[in-house]
């Protein structure tokens, strides 16, 4: 099955699984589990919720990860700060990367958007470089978008 192939069988199982449940560390939980056990050469899955000028681990799955990132360090930031995807072909040569997991060698960072506000990211490392690409990116932007519909369309909840 190709990448794309696999895409297209996950976005309608993921607006299902979130489908009619708004609380975000419910959605979080099972997204990260989606993706970890489905996607090829990942070794971490998950989320970051912002709070105010730190970022502060959410649902994942794989390896223990750092639990607060402060403001202006990593990827996850820098996906903040620019409001957009950020792939990391090779994190070594990333400016200020956190090395959660040794392993790690690219990584993917898509920011989740609440009205106007950055809410949080997601958050996926390979221990592959160059793991990441434009379809990745176009499916988990995707994914964040039917993330965002659930959790937040019908809800008051940050």
């Amino acid at each position: 099955m190709t990448k794309i192939e696999l895409y297209a069988q996950l976005l309608p199982q993921i607006t299902s699984l979130l489908q009619g449940e708004t609380d975000p560390v419910a959605n979080m939980a099972n997204l990260a589990a989606v993706l970890y056990h489905n996607l090829q050469q990942i070794n971490w899955a998950g989320f970051y919720v912002r709070r105010e000028d730190e970022l502060v681990l959410g649902p994942f799955q794989g390896k223990p990860a750092c639990v607060r990132l402060k403001r202006r360090h990593g990827v996850c930031w820098a996906a903040v700060e620019k409001r957009e995807t950020l792939i990391v072909p090779d994190v070594h040569t990333f400016a200020g990367h956190i090395a959660c997991d040794s392993a790690s060698q690219s990584e993917i960072v898509v920011p989740i958007l609440k009205g106007t506000e950055v809410w949080g990211v997601l958050d996926i490392d390979s221990p592959v470089k160059a793991r990441f690409d434009e379809t990745d990116q176009a499916f988990l932007e995707q994914t964040v978008n039917i993330f965002v519909t659930a959790t937040f369309a019908r809800s008051k909840q940050i």
